[in-house]
């Protein structure tokens, strides 16, 4: 099929109403998915939550195998196979679902700056805890990457992993860094997010954005995640607003609509702060 075809084909898909059997994949929750894609899988379902979109949760022991970008979530959705928050964020938006149409163009300039932030920031340090502590890798990341798998594969593909982890790292000039100035970069994050956040329920007064779901989804899972030590959660911990954000959110678009899913959720978080 040509490239206009595709495009044509996918512009119909779009115009087509959101199905109530819409599918969003993710690893297996309690033994195989780690805080990086949590985060990302947490992020996209409070997008779709916000926009008042059903989604269906399904954990998959190959679901970054199935992801057409080799990176979860994705969603299924009719015919269309969408990954990733941002590529999700534009293919909703065709469907005439957005959550930022009532910000100026000022105001989607900084929020796609604040989006940036967090996924240089935030994202790339869950990845560089990951997979570049030792401690993290030997004791968390590689036997939840490789459980579903037997032995010898579940050794090969964590080790494959984290060679492309580290590899990236080593790209993007973040293999020199030590642990103690990837917490310092995570509290500067932290800190921007919280001044810009302030004292407003969300971070562009009272309506919640792209940029909500996103810090969302990532803060509550640092808070909610168990590490080797409490050192990345204590900087979110630090800023009692960001907190306050993350159980609003929780409250507002996660317990009042799935309590079952959710009570879990509610007592882990209790214990953060």
């Amino acid at each position: 099929m040509s490239l206009a075809a595709d495009a044509f084909v996918s512009q119909i898909a779009a115009a087509e109403p959101w199905p109530e059997n819409a599918t969003l994949y993710q690893p297996l929750k309690e033994e195989q998915i780690l805080l990086s894609d949590n985060a990302s899988s947490l992020a996209v379902q409070a997008f779709l939550r916000m926009c008042n979109l059903p989604v269906q949760v399904v954990c998959r022991a190959n679901a970054e195998y199935m992801s057409p970008s080799g990176k979860v979530p994705f969603i299924h959705v009719g015919n269309q196979v969408v990954s990733e928050l941002g590529p999700i964020v534009q293919f909703v938006k065709a469907k005439g679902h957005s959550l930022s149409d009532g910000l100026d163009d000022g105001q989607k300039a900084v929020m796609k700056a604040y989006m940036e932030l967090v996924n240089n920031m935030l994202l790339t340090a869950e990845l560089y805890i990951q997979w570049c502590d030792e401690t993290t890798s030997a004791e968390i990341t590689r036997p939840r990457f490789g459980s579903p798998y037997p032995s010898p594969l579940n050794y090969i593909l964590a080790y494959q992993k984290q060679w492309e982890v580290r590899r990236k790292m080593k790209a993007i000039g973040w293999a020199g860094k030590s642990l103690e100035q990837v917490y310092e970069d995570v509290d500067q994050c932290c800190q921007a997010l919280s001044q810009r956040l302030g004292s407003q329920s969300y971070f562009f007064s009272r309506q919640p954005t792209e940029l909500d779901a996103l810090v969302f989804g990532h803060l509550y899972t640092i808070l909610t995640t168990q590490l080797t030590t409490d050192e990345l959660c204590d900087k979110v911990k630090g800023h009692g607003n960001l907190i306050a954000f993350c159980r609003r959110i929780e409250q507002n678009y996660f317990e009042e609509n799935d309590r079952d899913s959710t009570s879990s959720m509610s007592s882990r978080f209790s214990k953060g702060p």
